[in-house]
């Protein structure tokens, strides 16, 4: 968490970003490029980070930073995705939102399989116990499904017609 901190940090939340004078941003940016360099490529080119992070530090707006709730990086990015013209901003801030912090979504998995996967379930094909892997794990989105629907729907595309003449 600290190494993730070190690399992103200055972009988790606006009063942050906005407060940075040049010279903490380049160093900034330098360590972001440093990390994410792969041989001799690099996700993100360190000078145009800047150059792109110094405008998008004047173009935001006050109620980003000066509030008691700064606006957050999705926030951020929402904004320089509306503006259309911060590309390297863009990919940083993809990158900062989709690399896994944790892996406690892996362990709850592995729980709940666990759970599921009983001595009586050892028959089950491997289809039925990924769907009811999937429907235990997110089960919060099953509060608003509605089966009444589901069950029509399934009935009417299956029903077998027959027609006797």
């Amino acid at each position: 968490m600290k190494t993730f901190e070190s690399m992103f940090g200055f972009l988790f939340d606006a009063s942050k970003l906005a407060y940075l004078d040049d010279d903490d941003l380049k160093s900034c940016c330098l360590n972001l490029e440093t990390a994410l360099r792969n041989g001799d490529g690099s996700d993100i080119d360190a000078k145009y980070l800047l150059m792109e992070l110094q405008i998008l530090q004047e173009m935001l707006p006050n109620e980003a930073y000066e509030t008691d709730r700064p606006w957050t990086s999705i926030q951020i990015m929402e904004f320089a995705k509306k503006m259309d013209m911060f590309p390297s901003v863009m990919v940083a801030y993809r990158i900062l939102l989709t690399i896994p912090v944790t892996v406690a979504s892996a362990e709850r998995s592995f729980s709940k399989l666990k759970l599921l996967k009983s001595y009586l379930r050892t028959t089950m094909t491997q289809d039925r116990l990924n769907g009811l892997a999937i429907l235990t794990i997110e089960r919060n989105m099953l509060v608003n499904v509605d089966y009444e629907k589901i069950i029509d729907d399934f009935a009417s595309r299956n029903a077998r017609r027959h027609h006797f003449r």
